[in-house]
Formats: C-alpha cells, sequence, structure tokens
C-alpha cells in the first residue's frame, strides 16, 4: 500500500494506492485561506491538524511508501533554527507585481509574482526585518516533507516554480545574477532538486508523529515532494511532448509539454517541467470555481439543500443554457467575473467578484449558471491564445479535477478552446493520486513515461468542441475581455 497527501487550496486529500495502483482508500479535510494583514496565508498548525485528519480517515498500518504534494509556489522562510520567519505567503498574493518585472527583465526569463524567488525579492524592496535571518526558503509540499524526513529536498517540478531551473538543476547563470543584486546565493538558501523515482528521505520518528502515524512506519520511503502541477500532469499521463491537461479548481492552469522553447518570452506564461524534468508551458489564473462556490453557499442558504444537490443543479442548469444555442447574447447578457484575488494574465492587479447585466437581461438560474461557467475558464482563453500563437501543438488535452465530472465543465472547457478534451474515469482521483504513483514509482525499473503508459489503459471520455457552442463562447469572451476595465475600477472603490 502507497500512500499519497495533497494539499489543495480548499482541501486536503489523502489516497492509498494498492499493487494495482487503484484507489482503495481516502481521506479529505476542508481548509480555506485567510486574508491577513494584505497576504493571503494558511496557519502552518492547520497544515498539521488537517493532515492528521485525513489520516484518522484510513488505515496506515501497511504503507510501504509515502508522497506529499501541494499547491505550487509562495512563501515559507524560515532561520537556522527552522523557526518561520513570517505567515506562509500563498500562490495567490499578487503583492510581489515591482519584483516580478525586475527579476523577468534581469534573466531575460518569464518570473511570475507567485515564484517563490518574486516574493522573496519583494520582501527584500520592501526592507523587512526577516530578510537578514533566512537560512531557508521552500513551498508547502517542501516545508510538509522536512517535517517528515528532515531532508531539504524538492521535486524538480515544484522547484521549476521557485526558481528557473535548467538541465536538472536551479540555473546557474540566474542564480550568479540574483546573488550580484542581492548579495543572496540562492543555492545556499534552496531545496536540493530531485527528480521522479529518487529516493527523497525516509519518515523518522518525529516525522510519524507529525502526522500521527504508528511507529512501525518510521523508516518508510519518500519521493521527491511535488507541487500540485506535477501530480496533476502524472494523474493525467500527460509528461510527454505534445500532450497537456487542464486543472480547474480553486484556480485553473494549463499545461503543454513542450517540443522545443518557445520562441518569446511572454510574461503570460509560465515555464516550468514535468516530475521527470520535461519544459513545460503553464497558464496559470488564479481564480476559478471560488465565485460558484460562493454562489452555491448562498442558494443554499435560501433553498436548505446539500451542496452535492446544489452543485448537481448547477452544473445541470449551467448544462441546459448551454444546449440553448438560441439565446443571444451569451449567457442572455449577464456578464460575471470571478476574480478574488489579482490575476495578472488578464492585466488585472486586484480582483473583485462582480455581476454585470444588461436591463434587458434574460436573468434566471440557467443563464447565471452560465455565465459563471464561462467566467471561471474566459481567463485562461487568454492565456492559451498567446501559447496557441506560439505554434504548440498538442495531441491531447485532459482535464483534471472535480470540475470535470460533469459534462458541463468538460463541454465548456472544450468549446472555450476549441479543442478536443478528454478524462479518464480516474480525473477525480486528482493529485493525492498523482503523487501516490510518484510514491510507488520509487520502485520502478522504467522510465516514468513507461510506468504511465502501464497504468493508462482504460478508454478516455472525450468531448469535441461543439462549433455553436465555441462560437458562443467567443461572443462571451469578446465582452469579458471588453469589461475588464470595469473589473480594474472595482477595486478603487470597494
Amino acid at each position: 500500500m502507497v500512500l499519497g497527501i495533497e494539499l489543495g487550496s480548499t482541501r486536503i486529500k489523502s489516497v492509498i494506492i494498492d499493487s494495482t495502483r487503484k484507489a482503495v482508500q481516502s481521506g479529505t479535510h476542508n481548509w480555506e485561506n485567510r486574508l491577513e494583514n494584505g497576504f493571503w496565508t494558511y496557519d502552518l498548525d492547520d497544515v498539521q491538524a488537517g493532515l492528521r485528519d485525513v489520516i484518522s480517515q484510513s488505515d496506515t498500518s501497511n504503507i510501504t511508501a509515502l508522497g506529499v504534494s501541494a499547491m505550487m509556489h509562495g512563501y515559507l522562510a524560515f532561520d537556522k533554527n527552522d523557526n518561520l520567519l513570517t505567515p506562509f505567503r500563498t500562490w495567490r498574493n499578487t503583492t510581489t507585481e515591482t519584483a516580478a518585472a525586475q527579476l523577468t527583465k534581469l534573466f531575460g526569463f518569464n518570473v511570475p509574482q507567485r515564484w517563490s524567488v518574486a516574493h522573496l525579492y519583494q520582501a527584500i524592496l520592501n526592507g523587512e526585518e526577516h530578510i537578514k535571518n533566512i537560512s531557508f526558503i521552500t513551498t508547502l509540499a517542501g516545508y510538509v516533507h522536512f517535517q517528515l524526513t528532515g531532508a531539504k529536498v524538492l521535486g524538480i517540478g515544484d522547484a521549476s516554480g521557485m526558481f528557473p531551473v535548467e538541465n536538472g538543476e536551479y540555473n546557474k547563470m540566474f542564480v550568479r545574477r540574483f546573488e550580484e543584486l542581492t548579495g543572496i546565493n540562492w543555492f545556499n538558501i534552496a531545496p536540493k532538486i530531485l527528480s521522479a523515482g529518487e529516493f527523497a528521505g525516509s519518515l523518522t520518528a518525529s516525522g510519524a508523529e507529525f502526522l500521527g502515524f504508528p511507529e512501525n512506519l518510521v523508516g518508510i520511503p519518500l519521493c521527491p515532494p511535488e507541487g500540485d502541477a506535477g501530480t496533476g500532469m502524472v494523474a493525467t499521463n500527460a509528461i510527454s511532448p505534445r500532450t497537456g491537461n487542464v486543472s480547474a479548481g480553486t484556480s485553473i492552469f494549463a499545461m503543454a509539454v513542450l517540443e522545443k522553447p518557445l520562441k518569446n518570452l511572454h510574461t503570460e506564461i509560465d515555464i516550468v517541467t514535468t516530475p521527470s524534468g520535461e519544459d513545460v508551458a503553464m497558464i496559470h489564473c488564479n481564480s476559478c470555481t471560488s465565485d460558484i462556490d460562493a454562489w452555491v453557499k448562498v442558494f443554499g442558504e435560501i433553498s436548505g439543500r446539500s451542496a452535492n444537490q446544489l452543485y448537481d443543479l448547477f452544473y445541470e442548469k449551467a448544462g441546459s443554457a448551454l444546449n440553448g444555442r438560441a439565446i443571444r447574447p451569451p449567457a442572455g447578457g449577464i456578464l460575471t467575473y470571478n476574480f478574488y484575488s489579482g490575476e495578472p494574465v488578464a492585466g488585472v492587479p486586484d480582483g473583485r467578484p462582480m455581476l454585470i447585466r444588461a436591463p434587458d437581461a434574460e436573468f434566471n438560474l440557467a443563464n447565471l449558471c452560465k455565465s459563471l461557467l464561462y467566467s471561471a475558464i474566459a481567463t485562461l482563453r487568454v492565456g492559451m491564445d498567446i501559447l496557441f500563437g506560439e505554434e504548440v501543438k498538442l495531441d491531447v488535452m485532459r482535464g483534471h479535477g472535480g470540475f470535470f465530472k460533469n459534462s458541463a465543465g468538460l463541454q465548456a472547457v472544450a468549446d472555450s478552446l476549441n479543442v478536443p478534451v478528454s478524462v479518464f474515469q480516474s480525473a477525480d482521483e486528482g493529485g493525492a493520486w498523482g503523487i501516490a504513483l510518484l510514491a510507488d514509482f520509487l520502485t520502478s525499473d522504467v522510465t516514468l513515461e513507461e510506468y504511465l503508459r502501464e497504468i493508462f489503459t482504460e478508454p478516455e471520455v472525450v468531448c469535441k468542441p461543439d462549433e455553436a457552442g465555441v462560437k458562443i463562447f467567443n461572443a462571451y469572451l469578446e465582452t469579458f475581455k471588453k469589461g475588464l476595465e470595469v473589473q480594474r475600477k472595482a477595486a478603487e472603490v470597494l
């Protein structure tokens, strides 16, 4: 039995797989980030409490290997005694615009606001007191892995969202430039990079206590900790050139494994890697389903129905509106924005969820749900237009996450990108299953690509774009882009 744990933005999940690599047990724990003192954050005490909760929901007595994954990027800085120097700053923060722009210019390589090095440099620019005491910085997955093993390491996919990588390590030329700029040698404070299949340490006695594990599990091996992008690629078998996947949840991002480098630098496109080190173009949007979740909560207060019933109703109504091809304008004249934080891909520094409708809008539940669904994926399309303009070719785009468990979400994404989108039956197992596979891969003697090929033998459900649906989404997107100026102004009002 192998255990995988992933700390997502709204849910911590555990999955145990058996010798057939099928999920046989799972656990979940809901949690939320908080906006405190201008930063989106989670308390590290909540990290341990959530991990213990998901672990308690399964029988872990026979676990033989373990892997940890978490949301990528962000900033966790520690002193020489491993004390946290400032509250965890998550990927959701858009407070590093100046630092990201300056580093992008310095490197000639896009450094997004979410990346750890951007958070570090912005703290330097801000003159923050803790900088002089930094001994180690890492991501959330790296932090948990350190608690379990004492090893300051990181999988290459997650590491590539901290600082640019090249040939399996942090880019040496960029490290030198950063040291000349700041006096800080990145190699001295960053986790060591490991690739998929490499041994990343063993569970210690204190690590077992941290998780609430039985003592007999002390000594089991761990795979390199990875980010949610990497585990999403594994969970969709999208790690080879010309494969891609879309992960939709609190945030939404698309990954395209590259055959060759992009021709141009684009601040809307991140260059990260697969867990085995292949270059990947990533379009990351900070907001996806949070506004849908908020509306469902309001519907629950009105109706008294359960959340599951309301989500089923939401996607049913959205799907009926997708099929209502005669409705003009798109979504019945309703326009929504799902921006809970800034959205760099759309050029919006501070997000404000909004609903706008024309006086004569066909304001009903189906059209509202359709607009919320379109809004959740509109910004991704803005970024994908740039990527496809770079002549990136994909043989397959696979969906990943609960958003794709329903036909409405799947059809909307296919229409928005105008490409077929497929899902495996296992797609809703998510990144916890992906990191469990990476932990199981520790004992494999084949490449990761070969290993996954042996697992993904089930047929895929393929959803092709609908010609009318593509036209309607494109019309919605044009209105969405025109209204971005209203979204920018909203932050000045509220």
